[in-house]
């Protein structure tokens, strides 16, 4: 009896105690005049109430028998005092015997008081309008005035006390219940009362014997509907199996618009748990409850109008992503509003995002205004949301997702709502639990057979316990990732940062543990490693193999992706034979731009036969996207370093040094540490292009340049300022460090014997000048204009100590490069200072 709503408990409870006060009070007061013919009476309606039809309409279990036609008979005979005994004994063996499912206590005895209020009702009224128990009148209307009423009255309270309980019960209106489950059988009570009439007269002229030929009318009646019940519940069950059809295919498609949403798996099915056991524990009736169960699967089905990206996105949504999100509810329910449901649905679809505070959408809605289908429909949405993992947060625990809820209650949510689930929720937990039980799962259609399996290794997917809902969300994880790959490209112009973003997207796509890219050198036909990341990277990374060996060169060859091959492979053709690597399985794809083969994109495994034929499929994809991508990061850096680079001589040029030159003077800033500089120029250098011509003049630099830039520590640079100077950057260096760097460069110049031509031999010098940061200026303009002073008054003290030497000649006889004694130059002035700041020397 708990199981029934309070008010039907109560009814239930206030007709129990009627029939009760009825048999205590006016039981005893029975004559008995005829014990054989009420005994016979009691047996023939407990026998008849066992032989009973099911109400095929009625959800509560409710029967119908033909042994009101006996208590009509008991009525005439004894009266309704005897005739009530008798209706209970009935009503407990009907409640007892041949049930399907044993009634519970409660039940039966409410049956047997309806009974009996219904005899005394129809006692009164068989009295009341000249009917006399035992005696029968001679006339047909004396007998059938107060036989029409006394069925009248039983047809009217039999089936309306039991209408009552079935629509407190089941939360249906009265009318809606007596109609569709009692109305129809009102003939029939006519018709067992019209039997009971030939019964008495049969008994009160011939004895009980010939009563019995009565019985016929009884079977057929039963019969009847026996076998009309049989057909109405056949057409039922009918409906019922349609009904559960429709239903399973709504929820197959919701299921796999479900799979669609990457980010949330089953989550329509938990919502259609939690909201279905809510809609019950509030009371909702049976076509509501329906209604939101459906309405739960197909909440989100609007989101098919939403872009995939914007429901995946992880960050926070634009105002124009929100507002595409926002149009969902009524996509959903404009799509189903042309879906004749017999239950509200499209309502609670596009009600779920209105707050109890009347700041949700579309709509505005707020507390009652919301349908109770919708605001429960909120209440679970939202906490589904919370204790998922969602691309924009982390899965809350339940205990913290129930306490925002309470939180939430009387703002966004409904409190009614609210307390219920929680106070239902470890009950709901619980059959949520088994929702991942009941997803379907793929058939397999795989050949045992090795024919026909992919070359190279390749080996088929392993399908063995996936779902189909997992084949359609893989699928569209699979859109999502190139879309984000797609995005990725481009957004960085140098490899090794376009590498990285593309290797953090692709692991969604193609598991690895190691990813590598190998770039071709058209040049030397080498294939050299630009990019590593994962398990062995510092090893991958400083791989280079020729064309045509190991995994890069065979794929470099023949232009087709391996799977599954030896990692190893790569390693020895490396050589690198000194460590034994730990991975197992590769997968090499070409990256070909043009018809022009410009590297190669590999991931690695720590699983021997790891990698599939989708694996292949998708990593092609991704290599066809990069391709392009990779090409245009080589073409930029090439150009980043043209930029910064003197063709002639392969040194920095200015504008790389003054880029270098400011971070230097800043970090010497903030260590408070010294920066030398030294400008240097190539004496003689002029004589040597007139004498020898400009291609010699220009060998004269670059040997130079290779000689300078042997001579200075790697982190120190050496550039190519202008025309024949040159100038050096010593982070770190003081005074004293810098004049000893000074006097051994221009020592390391000058024991360059410089070959003009063949046989022809040239001595080479430089002039330096030294200046200090911070000593000597805290500006690259002012440390340049200084070092370039000290620089002239260095070449003029060299030029103050050269000879000149008539006699002299090369190896070839010809007179060589005399350098003539002239006068010391005159002081530079602060005119000439700035001038050679600015590089006009």
């Amino acid at each position: 009896m708990r199981a029934l709503p309070p008010p039907a408990r109560l009814y239930v409870g206030a007709s129990i105690a009627v029939g009760a006060l009825l048999v205590v009070f006016l039981g005893p007061r029975s004559t008995f005049s005829n014990p054989l013919l009420f005994a016979v009476l009691l047996i023939t309606s407990a026998v008849t109430s066992a032989f009973k039809v099911s109400l095929p309409l009625a959800k509560s279990g409710s029967t119908m028998s033909v042994s009101y036609a006996v208590d009509f008979a008991a009525l005439m005979l004894l009266g309704p005092n005897e005739t009530m005994l008798v209706a209970v004994t009935s009503a407990w063996s009907q409640c007892t015997f041949r049930m399907k499912v044993k009634n519970p206590h409660y039940r039966t005895l409410f049956s047997m008081a309806c009974l009996a209020i219904t005899v005394q009702a129809a006692g009164f009224a068989y009295e009341a309008l000249g009917g006399v128990p035992g005696t029968l009148a001679r006339d047909v209307t004396g007998v059938a005035r107060p036989l029409v009423a006394a069925a009248t009255v039983y047809f009217i309270f039999n089936t309306s006390l039991i209408a009552i309980a079935v629509a407190l019960a089941t939360k249906q209106t009265f009318v809606a219940v007596w109609n569709q489950n009692f109305l129809w059988s009102a003939p029939s009570y006519f018709v067992g009362a019209g039997a009971a009439a030939l019964a008495t007269l049969a008994v009160m002229t011939a004895g009980v014997w010939l009563a019995i030929l009565v019985t016929p009318i009884l079977y057929l009646t039963y019969r009847t509907y026996k076998v009309y019940l049989g057909r109405i519940d056949d057409e039922r069950r009918h409906v019922e199996e349609m009904a559960d059809l429709h239903l399973a295919t709504i929820e197959a498609l919701a299921g796999a618009i479900d799979a669609k949403d990457q980010t949330a798996q089953s989550h329509i099915r938990r919502v259609q748990v939690y909201a279905t056991g809510i809609a019950r524990g509030l009371g909702m009736s049976d076509m509501e409850i329906q209604g939101v169960k459906t309405a739960a699967l197909l909440h989100d089905i609007g989101k098919l109008a939403v872009p995939e990206h914007i429901l995946s996105k992880p960050g926070p949504l634009t105002q124009e992503e929100f507002q595409k999100i926002r149009v969902h509810p009524q996509v959903g329910a404009e799509i189903i509003s042309a879906v004749p449901f017999p239950y509200p649905v499209a309502p609670l679809i596009l009600s779920h995002h209105e707050r109890w505070d009347g700041k949700g959408y579309p709509q505005g809605l707020k507390s009652e205004e919301i349908p109770l289908g919708a605001r429960i429909l909120s209440v679970v949405d939202y906490f589904d949301a919370l204790t998922s993992d969602r691309p924009y947060h982390q899965a809350m625990t339940f205990e913290a997702a129930v306490a925002l809820l309470q939180q939430e209650a009387g703002r966004a949510l409904d409190p009614m709502v609210v307390q219920m689930f929680v106070k239902m929720m470890p009950e709901m937990a619980e059959a949520a639990g088994t929702i991942d039980h009941a997803t379907p799962r793929r058939l397999s259609f795989e050949s045992t057979s090795d024919l026909g399996r992919p070359a190279v290794g390749f080996q088929p997917e392993n399908s063995k316990g996936s779902t189909v809902f997992e084949d359609i969300a893989l699928a569209h994880r699979e859109i999502y990732a190139l879309y984000e790959i797609a995005q990725t490209m481009g957004t960085s112009l140098g490899v090794s940062d376009t590498m990285a973003l593309i290797s953090s997207k692709l692991s969604n796509l193609v598991p690895f543990s190691s990813c590598a890219l190998f770039l071709f050198d058209e040049e030397n036909e080498t294939i050299t490693c630009r990019f590593a990341t994962g398990t062995e990277a510092d090893v991958i990374g400083t791989m280079t193999v020729r064309g045509g060996q190991g995994l890069a060169g065979w794929v470099a060859r023949n232009r087709r992706p391996l799977v599954n091959a030896r990692p190893s492979a790569e390693f020895e053709a490396a050589g690198i034979t000194n460590q034994v690597t730990t991975l197992k399985s590769a997968l090499v794809a070409p990256l070909v731009f043009s018809d022009r083969f410009i590297g190669t994109l590999a991931v690695y495994s720590l699983q021997p036969d790891f990698y599939t034929d989708d694996h292949r499929r998708l990593l092609d994809r991704v290599s066809e996207q990069a391709s392009a991508v990779i090409h245009n990061s080589i073409v930029f850096e090439q150009t980043q370093e043209d930029s910064l680079t003197d063709p002639l001589t392969g040194l920095p040029n200015t504008r790389f040094m003054f880029m270098h030159l400011t971070r230097e003077l800043a970090r010497a800033e903030r260590l408070k540490a010294e920066v030398a500089l030294l400008v240097m120029d190539l004496d003689s250098f002029k004589e040597i292009n007139d004498n020898h011509g400009h291609h010699v003049g220009d060998k004269a630099l670059r040997e130079v340049a290779t000689v300078l830039r042997s001579a200075i520590r790697p982190y120190d640079i050496c550039v190519r300022y202008a025309g024949d100077e040159f100038i050096v950057v010593l982070s770190g260096c003081g005074a004293d460090e810098a004049e000893r760097k000074r006097l051994e460069l221009q020592r390391t110049v000058d024991e360059v014997l410089f070959e003009a031509r063949p046989g022809r031999r040239l001595p080479l010098a430089i002039s330096v000048g030294a200046a200090i940061y911070p000593q000597d200026g805290e500006t690259y303009e002012a440390l340049l204009a200084t070092a370039d002073s000290r620089m002239y008054r260095d070449k003029a003290r060299q030029k103050q100590r050269v000879q000149v030497q008539p006699a002299a000649t090369g190896t070839d006889g010809l007179p060589a490069v005399s350098v003539p004694r002239t006068p010391a130059p005159q002081e530079i002035t602060e005119i000439d200072i700035q001038r050679a700041g600015f590089g006009v020397l």
